[in-house]
């Protein structure tokens, strides 16, 4: 499978109008942003647990990285309710399971060689830092080569940020008017390098999910035969 795996053009995906569609996992369903190859894939998903599903012990061979949306996410190492952030480098492990369901923002085998920062910010942790549009931010992850971090803008805020590597966007709350699009509780947006965004909060302002980095890192792991 592939999908919107061309990184010179920009993307955007309103993910709340997907229909679920079902993994090998009882109970766990994903909503598809970006993917290249079958199950094990290069892939930037959402995912639902069911009350009550739990999804195979399994390595992380390609690393994984995790937003907690909605919900308690948790596996043998905790309980990790909604605004969780995990990057669990290649070779780490775990059972991920819900007890009463959960939605998660998933990105697989986008780890670049010799990461191997393993992160967990709970809720509310994270370094606080003004961004360049002076909206409130938190940065989960910065090593250099990427920054992550959830950003806020107040009630009809304009928004104008550069973007000299790549940029990533997930609405987690409120809504953006980028261009002729609308973006509300999760839409995905990604822009290629020199894109920058422009746009515009809505009354109730936006709150989102932002990751600053090449769509593809030049060593990103690479995906097995």
């Amino acid at each position: 499978m592939r999908l919107n795996d061309d990184f010179t053009k920009p993307v955007v995906v309103h993910a709340a109008k997907l229909d679920w569609v079902a993994s090998p996992a009882r109970g766990v369903d994903r909503r598809m942003l970006y993917r290249v190859g079958e199950e094990v894939a290069r892939a930037t998903s959402i995912v639902r647990y069911a009350a009550g599903s739990v999804f195979p012990s399994h390595t992380h061979t390609g690393g994984e990285e995790i937003l907690v949306l909605d919900g308690i996410f948790e596996d043998e190492h905790g309980r990790f309710p909604a605004g969780s952030y995990f990057r669990n480098p290649p070779g780490t492990s775990h059972a991920p399971a819900s007890v009463d369901g959960c939605i998660i923002f998933v990105k697989l085998w986008q780890f670049r060689e010799g990461d191997d920062a393993q992160i967990l910010r709970r809720p509310g942790e994270g370094e606080p830092f003004v961004s360049e549009d002076t909206g409130s931010a938190t940065i989960l992850f910065d090593d250099g080569h990427e920054r992550v971090y959830l950003q806020r803008w107040g009630s009809n805020a304009s928004i104008n940020l550069s973007n000299p590597r790549g940029l990533e966007l997930l609405v987690l709350e409120g809504e953006l008017s980028v261009g002729t699009e609308r973006l509300r509780s999760q839409s995905w947006m990604r822009l290629p390098q020199g894109d920058g965004l422009v746009a515009n909060a809505g009354p109730e302002g936006a709150y989102a999910w932002i990751k600053n980095a090449p769509l593809q890192h030049a060593d990103v792991l690479k995906l097995p035969s």
